[in-house]
């Protein structure tokens, strides 16, 4: 190996393992922070099992009916082309994007106590619905995540290969046998992966239950977390909590691995599917019905957050416009640390290979276990012997949201990265391109779209959050969702109705520009070709 590809690959592991070092400190030295200046771990309290119990019954069924909702909707629009399918599409797997925040307005509009449902059953002299309580954090993280599970498994049934259908046809299978022999093997492969996903998301909730619990007997561990942190400072019941649910969602990743089973439908020429079991009326009439229900399901209570705060956006207070500045910078700067981070740590897995690489992979991944509230507790206590925690409390809320979102930006970067060096590795030693010039040239210009992808998904969530900065940030300090909650919390509900706009308007804006820039590459690589 001559001497630029020797320095370049140092200068790529040196970094690497900078990233792997932070990911240690924030993953699990803000932990150690928190146990270290307790007094000791306190034994858990009534409380907070009652907290144990409900965060693992909300995230079963969270996670249970994302999936099995997402399983008949997903299949339908894998089955029928219609026209608009790709932008409805697009429209519902908004709420996955979507600010805690918003989406829990655009529910209270639609099943709040003065919502459209209950109306309707007020019109109709029956008894109305309480969206607080179990069933409401439950009903919150099915809009939020349902989105997710169905993309998830839409890909899988676009993955079938195409000469399978061709050879069920030829054997005369109806749509029982589709699903035995085609689409069980799929889903017995995706489901579970897509359940764990889902079941992380719901272990680590924080503004779900705290805006749709409705009291102590709703509450999950992150809430009791920043209960214990906030109201009682028992730094001992915080990191112990922490510690059990470090422990539920890696007892949740063990389970899903061991029950994810191959599909066995091996691979195709790469050929359209053609399906030929789709011409009866019945079955047109139950897809098309399915699609509808899950559109309205996810596409009215966001047009309620945009109906309702239309009129309101321009008398808001000068404090939102305020909280959202501070939200874009904290959005943007956890956007390019993200990146910054991920292409290091990717180079470096793929430089060592092995075991060793595979440890650092599972490092990047490992924060989708943690606390960002016991994360941010922890920086700030590493923090306050030199200085004012809570002079730094953006710059923690953006190093958080970083380090939360690195595992989603890692599985979307990796596999992109994995391939260029496979087939543009060889080609770029020969002509010598090494380091700045290698990443310029050959790396960053094919991983584009997934590099837009991953920003646009940062930037969105991160805009969104409502979590480290509730916990150390003051009232002149307050991000956008912040400025929202207190809003809420204050019953201005008109002023809350604007803002809620206004983060749903940025959040979606954000995903948009960096999405759209991370698809460029296809216009121009289009437009060479027709040029030739």
């Amino acid at each position: 190996m001559n001497d630029p590809a020797r320095r370049a690959r140092l200068l790529a592991l040196t970094l690497g393992g900078g990233v792997a070092a932070w990911l240690v400190v924030l993953n699990f030295g803000a932990l150690g922070a928190v146990a270290w200046r307790a007094e000791g771990l306190s034994a858990l309290r009534g409380a907070d099992w009652a907290a144990i119990r409900f965060t693992l019954v909300q995230a079963l069924w969270s996670a249970g009916l994302s999936v099995a909702l997402a399983v008949p909707i997903a299949r339908a629009l894998a089955r029928r082309e219609f026209r608009g399918r790709g932008l409805l599409i697009t429209l519902m797997g908004a709420p996955f994007i979507l600010p805690t925040l918003v989406a829990v307005l655009g529910l209270l509009a639609v099943f709040g106590r003065a919502g459209l449902v209950n109306q309707g059953l007020g019109a109709l002299g029956l008894s109305q619905f309480n969206i607080f309580g179990l069933h409401g954090v439950v009903l919150a993280h099915v809009f939020y995540n349902l989105p997710l599970a169905t993309r998830i498994l839409l890909q899988g049934w676009a993955g079938i290969p195409a000469e399978r259908f061709r050879l069920a046809a030829t054997l005369g299978f109806g749509p029982r046998d589709h699903f035995r022999q085609l689409e069980w093997p799929m889903l017995r492969e995706l489901a579970p992966g897509a359940f764990l996903v889902i079941f992380l998301i719901c272990l680590t909730s924080f503004s779900v239950a705290l805006t749709m619990g409705g009291g102590p007997r709703a509450t999950t561990v992150e809430l009791a977390i920043f209960q214990a942190f906030r109201f009682d400072f028992d730094m001992g019941r915080a990191a112990l909590l922490a510690l059990v649910q470090f422990g539920l969602c890696a007892g949740a990743g063990i389970v899903a691995w061991r029950v994810a089973l191959p599909s066995a439908l091996g691979g195709g020429m790469d050929r359209p599917q053609q399906r030929f079991d789709l011409g009866r009326a019945g079955l047109r009439v139950w897809d098309s019905a399915l699609i509808m229900a899950g559109a309205l399901f996810l596409l009215v209570p966001l047009a309620m957050v945009v109906w309702r705060g239309l009129v309101h956006v321009p008398g808001l207070p000068v404090e939102v416009w305020q909280a959202t500045a501070r939200s874009l910078m904290v959005a943007l700067g956890a956007t390019a640390v993200t990146l910054a981070m991920t292409l290091a740590l990717a180079h470096a897995v793929l430089g060592l290979g092995g075991r060793r690489g595979a440890v650092l992979e599972w490092l990047g991944l490992a924060a989708l276990a943690a606390s960002p509230l016991v994360i941010g507790t922890g920086l700030f206590l590493l923090i306050r012997p030199f200085a004012n925690p809570r002079d730094f409390a953006l710059l923690v809320t953006m190093l958080v949201n970083a380090g939360m979102a690195l595992p989603f930006a890692l599985r979307l970067i990796l596999p992109g990265l994995r391939e260029v060096m496979a087939t543009q590795g060889r080609l770029a030693e020969t002509l010598g391109l090494h380091g700045r010039a290698r990443l310029h040239i050959v790396t960053l210009p094919r991983l584009r779209r997934p590099l837009g992808f991953a920003a646009g998904l940062t930037a969105a969530l991160s805009m969104g959050d409502l979590g480290v900065i509730m916990l150390f940030a003051e009232r002149e300090g307050a991000t956008l969702p912040m400025q929202l909650y207190r809003l809420m919390t204050a019953y201005r509900l008109d002023d809350a109705a604007g803002a809620a706009l206004v983060l749903l308007g940025t959040s979606l804006a954000l995903f948009w520009l960096f999405d759209q820039w991370g698809q460029g590459h296809l216009r121009i690589w289009g437009r060479g070709h027709a040029d030739a």
